[in-house]
């Protein structure tokens, strides 16, 4: 099913249609902001050509979103499973709080990606960005894998200010020389080597299936920075015993 749309498609008809089709592949053409795409979906594969608003894949529930172009902010907001995988940039707050399944960016994301991210059971939450973060990347992670790769050609370093602020949980990985200085008391690093990490290895060859120019071998070839809670300043200790 293909569905053409103009920048005049209110969003709650672009859901609906979406939402009431009995197709299980859909291809949206001509988005330009349309907010909460495949929300809370589940047993279809998307492909948006152009720029999905807010929340794309809210609450996502099982399917694969591919987006050709750019995305705003929240996305993946509070997903259970399934795969988003973003063909250019993810605005702020990419994966807040989500439960399950993965977001691949190819380019960069914003701030507070991947805030309060958790994993259960047998769910594990993993976002991957091919260039850089911005601050707070992590905040509050409870669990989960962030991979950053670094492959952003601006010369800026591939994470800002305050990664991993208030970190319990999950790890974060950053393909990088050095490791960035303003990092919290509350996340302690180890640096390895990439293509010794069986999680990482398996996370970036599936990653590259989608984006095959980066080059698994390559981006394993090299060291990475693991971050994790600190065992000696756990943040768990500022919350309230009740």
């Amino acid at each position: 099913m293909v569905i053409n749309v103009d920048e005049n498609v209110h969003f709650m008809a672009l859901n609906a249609q979406v939402r009431d089709s009995s197709e299980s592949d859909i291809t949206i053409n001509g988005c330009i902001g349309q907010r909460y795409i495949c929300n809370g979906l589940s047993g279809k594969r998307m492909v948006i050509n152009g720029t999905p608003g807010n929340a794309l894949g809210a609450y996502l529930n099982g399917c694969e979103v591919i987006v050709h172009g750019n995305a705003q902010d929240a996305t993946g907001d509070t997903m259970n499973s399934g795969k988003i995988v973003i063909y250019g940039n993810a605005g702020d707050a990419t994966g807040y709080a989500m439960r399950g399944g993965r977001i691949y960016v190819k380019g960069n994301t914003g701030y507070r990606a991947g805030i309060h991210m958790k994993a259960y059971m047998d769910f594990k939450p993993v976002i991957v960005v091919g260039g850089r973060a911005g601050s707070f990347l992590g905040e509050y992670q409870a669990g989960g894998i962030i991979v950053v790769l670094g492959q952003n050609n601006d010369g800026e370093p591939i994470i800002n200010n305050f990664c991993g602020t208030g970190m319990h949980g999950g790890k974060i990985y950053l393909r990088c020389e050095k490791l960035p200085k303003s990092l919290p008391k509350q996340v302690s690093s180890e640096r390895k080597w990439g293509g010794d990490i069986p999680e990482l290895v398996e996370i970036v060859k599936d990653y590259c299936n989608y984006f095959p120019e980066y080059n698994a071998e390559r981006l394993l070839n090299a060291y990475f920075y693991e971050l994790v809670p600190n065992s000696e300043n756990p943040y768990k200790q500022m919350y309230t015993n009740n």
